[in-house]
């Protein structure tokens, strides 16, 4: 039976949730309409579309959606769906275009949305054609050049919705001497036949990396695993709104290294060095090259992994791509080769990071839908966790307090009116 979205008391606890929220297809639709098409949504990277007419396919939920650089230069959420009978008006996954054209009825539309031409205009003489330009996703805002949607007209502002993990995305930026990320690395897509929130819910999951990565920390003689052991110093994180970290600092801070995040040390990355102390000043570098980029999930489909983003996109109920790329840091050309080379080791055709992952996905599809346990417990930890000094939840790096968090959101979400 499938509940109302007022019902999900019964579906989910303080430390369990019951399977059927993930392999319920009712549950899903809900999901779009009150989740993927009322709050903010991460679309894509002001870097994607530098230039005026630059286009870029993109999507919120299974909605395509074009982004685009408008001749007035403000970038543009379009729906890729002409007004007059339905038809796709991009079909390339990017470009540089001053308008976009119907195939089925020529119908031209400028690359901000508006109808500019169609064809045989004497079969609507007397008929106002001025408000049938392409849909506009209504709510458009960006922080530090990454672009978010809102099917919503109205509602919480994106700093309202980002809060305290906005912080988290100046501290990526902060890493680069010029203060900027750039995409512009290409997308890998990885598709996996499993319900988005068991992606989202990993994204921050500290429990898991010693058991499903020992395989590649082996392999590689990283030091990753230590960082999510029983002795790691490292927390998770709740901001609220869905958004949840697994903060390192605390390891990397004890380890006092800059650059020992990344695997790698100031003398090979030299140029980088300099740049950031000439940038930031030689102090305040340092901290930033201990510290390294966050380990941070913004609700409900912008994974930042130190190295590269995930944008999650949920298709179906069992189906979720996740679009990958290196992050670049603008102006610093040796450090960005060195993350596209790592970025393809761990994620790409042939990396094993990814490949593990989504085996767990797939299975625990397959395992939610066997009828007992119907639970799924999500207690690690609620006995640690405490305030921390911005009075934010945080507990043990191993800890499951950024599921919780998610899933007290998602109820908000789903039972708001």
């Amino acid at each position: 039976m499938t509940p109302s979205a007022r019902d999900l008391g019964h579906l989910i606890e303080a430390d369990r949730v019951h399977g059927s929220l993930y392999s319920d297809t009712a549950i899903f639709e809900q999901e779009l309409r009150k989740i993927w098409y009322r709050t903010w949504v991460y679309v894509g990277h002001e870097s994607e579309i530098p230039n005026t007419g630059d286009f870029v396919m993109k999507s919120i939920g299974p909605q395509p959606i074009i982004m685009t650089r408008s001749s007035a230069g403000a970038v543009t959420l379009l729906l890729n769906r002409c007004p007059h009978r339905g038809n796709q008006v991009c079909t390339v996954p990017k470009g540089n275009a001053r308008t976009f054209s119907c195939p089925y009825h020529n119908w031209t539309f400028a690359n901000d949305g508006h109808l500019t031409a169609f064809a045989f205009p004497a079969g609507y003489s007397g008929q106002d054609m001025s408000k049938l330009g392409l849909g506009r996703v209504p709510r458009v805002a960006s922080h530090r050049g990454f672009v978010f949607g809102s099917f919503a007209a109205d509602g919480p502002s994106l700093a309202e919705h980002l809060g305290g993990a906005a912080e988290t995305i100046d501290r990526l930026c902060d890493a680069s001497p010029e203060g900027e990320i750039e995409i512009t690395a290409g997308f890998l897509q990885h598709r996996v036949r499993a319900n988005w929130k068991f992606v989202i819910e990993n994204e921050t999951d500290g429990y898991h990396p010693a058991f499903v990565h020992s395989s590649i920390f082996s392999v590689a003689d990283s030091g990753i695993g230590s960082l999510y052991g029983q002795k790691s110093t490292a927390l998770t994180r709740d901001y609220g709104n869905g958004h949840t970290e697994v903060d390192l600092r605390p390891e990397f801070r004890r380890l006092g290294r800059p650059l020992a995040w990344f695997g790698t040390t100031p003398e090979r990355m030299a140029g980088y060095v300099a740049r950031m102390n000439a940038a930031r000043g030689e102090k305040k570098a340092t901290e930033i090259m201990i510290d390294g980029a966050p380990h941070v999930m913004i609700f409900p489909n912008l994974f930042i992994a130190e190295i590269q983003i995930f944008v999650i996109q949920a298709r179906a109920v069992d189906d979720t791509v996740q679009h990958v790329t290196a992050l670049q840091l603008k102006g610093a050309a040796d450090i960005n080769r060195r993350l596209r080379q790592q970025t393809m080791g761990s994620v790409g055709p042939a990396g094993l990071l990814l490949a593990d992952d989504s085996e767990m996905y797939e299975r625990t599809q397959r395992g939610v839908q066997m009828r007992d346990p119907e639970w799924l417990f999500i207690g690690r930890g609620r006995h640690r966790e405490r305030l921390d000094e911005h009075g934010y939840q945080v507990a043990h790096a191993t800890d499951e307090l950024p599921q919780r968090g998610i899933w007290r959101h998602y109820r908000a979400l789903m039972e708001a009116a």
